[in-house]
C-alpha cells in the first residue's frame, strides 16, 4: 500500500474427511497449516487468485498493531526487514505475544467486546480484570466462570462480575449479552415471538435463557442470587407460560425451586441480605445456583459447541476484520459459516487445548491467510469472505492515538534501550495516548470516520498542540539538525509508515517545502500533519 493510491480511493478429535480435494488435517496438525490448507482449498474451489504475500515492512506493522496495538518503531522495522533469519516471523510473533503490550491491548478488545456500549478509556474494573487475568494466562473457560461466578472476596477477582452489574437493573438485555458475548447468538428477536426467520431461535429459548440469569441481583454492592424465582412469559399463542431453564442447543435443566417463595422464605431472605449489606460482604450463596447451572451446562458435551464456536470465530473476526460467521452474533443455521469445516476444527481444536488463546491466536497470525497482502492486482478484488486478500482494518482508538505518540516521537528515543526499558517507554506513550483516544469512536464493521474524529484532526488544535511540536525528542526536532528537504521529508515518510518513500512521494514533498523557502519548520509541521491523519496511518493494512 502507497500514500498516493491510497489517497486517490481517499474438544475432540476431527477424523479427517474431504473438503473439496483436500483432506481435513487432524487433530495434531498445527493451527497455521490448518487454516492455510482450507483457506487455500476454498479460494481453489471458488476458481480465485489469491494476493500475493504482503512485504517484510507491512507484515511487520500488521503484526504489531494487531498484537501490542501500536505501529513499530523504525528500529524494529530496519531490524525485522534486513534480518536473513528464516524464522523471523515466528520469533517476531513470539516477542510480541510475551511483551506486556500484548496483554493491554487485548484486554482492551475483551472489554470492548464484552461491554461495547460502556467506558472504553480502560479506567473500569472490569478491564483490570481482564488484563490481570490475561497476564496470569487464564484460558478463555476459565475467564468465562469468573465473569459469571466472581468471587467478590477477593479483590483480584472482584471486577470480573461488572459484567454481569452492569446489566442487573435489565434481566432481559442480561439474558441478550450473555448469549451474544460468550455463545454468538442473538435472541433478542424471540422475546416476543419466535424469530420470523430463525426457526433455531423460540421464546422458550429467549426465556429459558433467561430463568437462568433473572435471579441474580445486587445487594449493597455485591452480586445476590435468588435461590427460587419464576419467569412467565406470553406466547403468541395460547395461555400464559411459566419459562424452564434451558440452554441455547435445547438442554433442559430441571429446578425443584421453580417457585414462589413463601412470606417466611422471603422475611429469612431479607434478615440475610440486610445483615450481608450490614457487613459489607457478599450475600450467602443459594443452595442451588441457576448461574452456576448455566457455566455447567455450557460447557458440557455439545452444548460447549456453543462456546467454542464462539471464541474461535470473534478471534478470526480480531484478525482478519470479518468473521468466519458474520454478524458475530448470529450463528445459527440459517447464517452458515463460509468456511464450516475450518471454524468446526477451530473449536475443537480450542477446547481440546483448554481454551488457550495464545495457541489460537499465534496460529492464525502465523497463517500464509493471514499475511496475505490488501493490494489487489486486478479490478475484480475477491470478497472479504474468501481470505484470498487481506481487508483494511480501522484502527482502534488506543491504537491510532497510540500510533500517533510513536510516530511524533523522535525514532532514536527507543533506540539502544533494554528491552524492560523499552516497553516502559511504550507504556508511558499509551498512557499519554488515552486523552486522544477518549475522543475517537470504537468502529465497527461498517466503518466510517465520524464528524468528531474529522474535525479533531482537521480544524482542531489539540493534534497540533501535544503532537506536531518540534521540542527535543520529537520527530519534528529531530528534523532541525537536516539540512536537505530530501532527508528530511524521507525521514518523515520512515518514520510515519514504517517504508522508504516513493519517489513520486519524495518529488512531491519536496517541491512542497521549497515553496515555502524560510518557512520550513512550518513545512514540516505540515507535511508531518498530513501523513498522520491519512487513509494509509488509519487502517491497518
Amino acid at each position: 500500500m502507497r500514500l498516493r493510491l491510497l489517497l486517490t480511493a481517499a474438544v475432540c478429535v476431527l477424523a479427517p474427511r474431504a473438503v473439496g480435494a483436500v483432506e481435513l488435517p487432524s487433530a495434531s496438525a498445527p493451527v497455521e497449516k490448518v487454516i492455510d490448507q482450507l483457506i487455500d482449498a476454498a479460494i481453489a474451489d471458488a476458481g480465485v487468485t489469491p494476493a500475493a504475500q504482503a512485504d517484510d515492512a507491512t507484515i511487520i506493522r500488521r503484526l504489531t498493531l494487531d498484537l501490542v496495538g501500536r505501529i513499530p518503531t523504525t528500529g524494529e522495522v530496519d531490524a525485522y526487514v534486513k534480518s536473513t533469519d528464516a524464522d523471523k516471523r515466528a520469533k517476531l510473533v513470539d516477542r510480541l505475544i510475551a511483551a506486556p503490550g500484548f496483554v493491554r491491548h487485548q484486554a482492551a478488545l475483551f472489554e470492548v467486546m464484552l461491554n461495547p456500549e460502556g467506558d472504553r478509556r480502560g479506567s473500569g474494573a472490569l478491564r483490570d480484570y481482564l488484563t490481570s487475568a490475561l497476564k496470569d494466562g487464564k484460558s478463555w473457560d476459565q475467564m468465562f466462570r469468573e465473569m459469571m461466578l466472581p468471587n467478590e472476596s477477593d479483590p483480584k477477582l472482584k471486577g470480573a462480575g461488572d459484567f454481569l452489574r452492569g446489566r442487573l437493573n435489565d434481566a432481559d438485555k442480561l439474558t441478550s449479552d450473555v448469549s451474544v458475548a460468550f455463545f454468538g447468538v442473538n435472541v433478542s428477536c424471540a422475546q416476543c415471538h419466535n424469530h420470523p426467520h430463525v426457526k433455531d431461535w423460540t421464546q422458550d429459548h429467549f426465556y429459558g435463557m433467561k430463568a437462568f440469569l433473572a435471579r441474580t441481583f445486587d445487594n449493597g454492592g455485591f452480586l445476590g442470587e435468588r435461590g427460587y424465582g419464576v419467569i412467565k412469559y406470553k406466547p403468541t399463542k395460547g395461555p400464559e407460560r411459566t419459562a424452564q431453564m434451558m440452554f441455547l442447543s435445547g438442554t433442559k435443566v430441571e429446578d425443584a425451586n421453580a417457585k414462589e417463595p413463601t412470606a417466611a422464605e422471603q422475611k429469612k431472605e431479607k434478615e440475610a441480605l440486610d445483615k450481608a449489606k450490614a457487613a459489607k460482604t457478599p450475600p450467602p450463596a443459594p443452595k442451588f445456583s441457576a448461574r452456576a447451572k448455566l457455566v455447567e451446562v455450557a460447557l458440557q458435551g455439545e452444548n460447549a459447541e456453543f462456546f467454542a464456536r464462539s471464541i474461535a470465530n470473534r478471534m478470526w473476526h480480531r484478525f482478519f476484520g470479518t468473521g468466519l460467521v458474520s454478524p458475530l452474533d448470529q450463528m445459527h443455521a440459517e447464517n452458515q459459516p463460509s468456511h464450516p469445516e475450518l471454524l468446526a476444527w477451530l473449536a475443537r481444536d480450542t477446547a481440546g487445548h483448554k481454551y488457550d488463546l495464545r495457541r489460537l491466536i499465534r496460529g492464525i497470525v502465523m497463517s500464509r491467510a493471514y499475511s496475505r497482502s490488501s493490494q489487489y492486482e486486478s479490478e475484480n478484488r475477491p470478497g472479504n469472505r474468501t481470505f484470498a486478500v487481506a481487508r483494511l482494518k480501522p484502527m482502534t482508538p488506543m491504537q491510532l492515538s497510540t500510533s500517533l505518540r510513536i510516530a511524533a516521537t523522535d525514532p532514536a528515543s527507543f533506540d539502544n534501550l533494554k528491552p524492560e526499558e523499552f516497553e516502559k517507554r511504550i507504556e508511558q506513550a499509551e498512557g499519554a495516548a488515552r486523552g486522544i483516544a477518549a475522543l475517537v469512536a470504537q468502529p465497527t464493521d461498517n466503518f466510517q470516520i465520524g464528524v468528531g474524529e474529522a474535525l479533531l484532526f482537521s480544524n482542531g488544535d489539540r493534534v497540533m498542540r501535544e503532537l506536531l511540536t518540534d521540542n527535543p525528542g520529537t520527530t519534528l526536532g529531530r528534523l532541525k539538525a537536516m539540512k536537505e528537504p530530501k532527508e528530511a521529508v524521507e525521514f518523515l515518510v520512515k518514520t510515519v509508515y514504517g517504508r522508504s518513500a516513493t519517489a513520486d512521494e519524495t518529488r512531491a514533498l519536496v517541491a512542497y517545502v521549497e515553496k515555502r523557502k524560510g518557512r520550513e519548520a512550518e513545512a514540516y509541521k505540515q507535511v508531518l500533519w498530513a501523513l498522520v491523519t491519512g487513509p494509509e496511518f488509519r487502517f491497518s493494512y
